[in-house]
């Protein structure tokens, strides 16, 4: 039954690739030199082909046209469903369940439909994912796409891991454009977010694109609240003297990243603080179906640009249609309807039964995406809707973080650069290496993570005390304290606690061998995260607007041991101790976790407050 359903597949197949003679929609003939016949020259063919193409205009395809009028000229086609990465806004840590290999397109399917589709109109193809570049014959599938008349635009959407090694093939087989996604521009928190290693690989593969002439680089970047809406500024600079098109994404809903509209950063927010660094931003001319919204700093070379999916969707000129790895057609990326071109393929149907297949579907494609906008209509802002997967839990309402900055001060002395000269260093040189270590340098400076201590808080005199719990009222209930009335201090806090690893966990730690990662550096990039959610973990807590934390771990050999030290400062009406206690705790809690594999015997302990600064009842230091 498989080998019978397979012969249509393979006569189309040959009829579309192998015929001397092919035409697009246009009817504009297209020869194909026969072996050992010579070939034109490149430009006289392109050339001829346009010229063709002005004369004989054709109506476009009544098949990828909707009944709003919206003509469906790009094509994007998933080759695989597998990815070399785990993000975390993207897939849980053990992965997605794959569908089997028998269920995905061939080669061969993916060649058919590209070559239909084309010849109904559409003129620019993209490859995704998954991660498009691990399927083993992505350099041939281009090569074969790059031969079908009409096609002007190849593109690939990638994590970039690959993408240095395999781009001069790419680019000699006809690959035309590249967009690579990156969500930071610090090695660690790239590790932390993808839970892999890569960051000098993707920076490589964009050394790689500038390298061979690639003119805009496009950059991908999902901006999080509480992740790298910190990061805009360092993006945007690298276009001073690169030609990247660094693209800014508005996070968007998908069934399994569980829809948190806290976590969203609008682009006028992002616009917003472009303007206040570079006033003179500039709007470029939107481009017919573009779905950025374009701007360009004078004197960059480069350029910037806003995916505005949420706050400014562009449904009323899509043009977009997708294929998945599996053979459904997807008219809308937001939609749950889909139509499996594959079965029919493998069922013998006929292009003609194809094109009404496809075109029935193009046909109920609705003017927007309605659910999505009802769901954010039932999603009330002042609701948090965590993720019961989702280990990230950054939901950060604390706008004046600034959480780049703090971690490039924290590494200033394990030889990271800082930033955007972190990123610039690796797009200029060809020499790529490991440029943060979380183990002890015995040479140079113990306190791996910061070598430098928070200065001790002053003691002002004894602590006076209250015979009476503040957080309970006068009949006995729990209550949050009015602080309404307290006059804004600048306030210091800080609190520590240590976690005996044992001697084998101590030392997978101390050379960074664990298997989870680089435990040192994800506990301190939790105890951050844990100091700004402190109000959300602990009830009667009120919301504090941090202006630092530094979180340093420092190794101690003697007991095996790590030591943790949280300082917290804001400025307001309330301390905040509690902020310094939950991060060192959470840090430690986080070692614990990344540890637990290699022992169960691991003690947590000393979480305690050092000292505290601001205030009207005085400080405090702990002897």
């Amino acid at each position: 039954m498989a080998a019978v359903a397979a012969r249509p597949v393979s006569r189309m197949l040959r009829r579309v690739l192998r015929s001397s003679v092919r035409s697009c929609s246009s009817g504009a003939p297209v020869t194909l030199p026969r072996p050992g016949e010579p070939s034109q020259p490149a430009t006289e063919e392109l050339s001829r082909r346009r010229q063709f193409l002005r004369e004989h205009v054709a109506p476009f395809s009544a098949f990828l046209t909707d009944s709003f009028g919206r003509r469906h000229s790009y094509l994007r086609i998933s080759l695989t469903e597998k990815c070399n990465l785990r993000c975390q806004y993207c897939m849980p840590e053990e992965g997605v369940p794959l569908t089997p290999k028998a269920k995905l397109l061939t080669t061969e399917e993916i060649l058919t439909l590209a070559q239909l589709f084309v010849k109904e109109g559409v003129d620019k193809i993209r490859l995704t994912g998954g991660e498009p570049l691990i399927r083993p014959d992505v350099v041939d599938i281009v090569a074969q796409l790059h031969r079908l008349e009409g096609l002007r635009t190849i593109g690939v959407t990638t994590n970039g891991i690959n993408l240095a090694r395999l781009l001069p093939s790419l680019q000699k087989a006809g690959l035309s454009a590249i967009n690579i996604s990156l969500d930071t521009l610090v090695p660690a928190k790239f590790e932390f977010i993808v839970r892999r290693k890569g960051f000098h690989k993707v920076m490589e593969g964009i050394h790689k694109a500038i390298e061979l002439g690639y003119n805009p680089v496009k950059v991908n970047c999902v901006v999080m609240r509480g992740l790298n809406e910190d990061e805009l500024l360092n993006f945007v600079a690298l276009t001073k003297g690169l030609p990247l098109d660094v693209r800014f994404i508005e996070y968007m809903p998908f069934d399994g990243n569980k829809w948190n509209f806290r976590k969203m950063v609008s682009y006028k927010e992002m616009l917003d603080t472009l303007r206040q660094q570079w006033p003179e931003l500039e709007k470029l001319p939107e481009e017919e179906s573009s779905t950025a919204k374009a701007f360009k700093i004078p004197g960059f070379r480069g350029q910037v640009s806003f995916i505005t999916s949420m706050s400014e969707h562009f449904c009323g000129t899509c043009n977009r249609l997708r294929i998945t790895a599996d053979g459904n057609l997807k008219v809308c990326l937001f939609g749950n309807s889909e139509v499996s071109l594959r079965d029919h393929l493998r069922a013998g149907a006929s292009e003609e039964e194809l094109l009404r297949i496809i075109g029935a579907a193009v046909g109920r494609k609705k003017q927007q995406h309605a659910e999505l906008f009802l769901m954010l209509q039932d999603s009330p802002p002042a609701i948090l809707s965590l993720s019961s997967w989702d280990p990230l839990r950054v939901q950060d309402l604390r706008h004046r973080m600034s959480f780049s900055n703090q971690v490039a001060t924290l590494w200033k002395g394990c030889r990271v650069p800082q930033i955007p000269p972190l990123a610039q260093w690796w797009l200029g040189s060809g020499s790529l290496q490991r440029h943060y270590s979380s183990h002890r340098d015995s040479a140079t400076n113990p306190k791996c993570l910061s070598p430098v201590s928070p200065a001790p808080a002053t003691h002002s005199g004894p602590l006076p005390t209250s015979d009476q719990l503040t957080h309970v009222n006068t009949e006995g209930r729990a209550a949050m304290v009015d602080v309404g009335q307290k006059p804004d201090t600048e306030r210091v806090a800080v609190a520590s606690a240590m976690v005996l690893l044992g001697p084998v966990a101590f030392k997978l730690v101390q050379e960074n061998q664990l298997k989870k990662g680089d435990a040192l550096v994800v506990a301190q990039l939790a105890g951050i995260q844990a100091a700004k959610l402190t109000s959300q973990l602990i009830p009667l807590c009120h919301h504090v607007a941090l202006s630092h934390v530094q979180v340093q771990l420092e190794l101690d050999s003697t007991r095996h041991a790590v030591v943790i030290q949280a300082s917290c400062r804001a400025r307001g009406p309330t301390g905040v101790e509690m902020e310094a206690l939950t991060s060192a705790a959470v840090a430690a809690l986080t070692l614990y976790d990344m540890c637990k594999a290699v022992s169960r015997d691991i003690m947590l302990g000393e979480i305690k407050l050092i000292s505290k600064t601001g205030g009207q009842r005085g400080d405090f230091h702990r002897a």
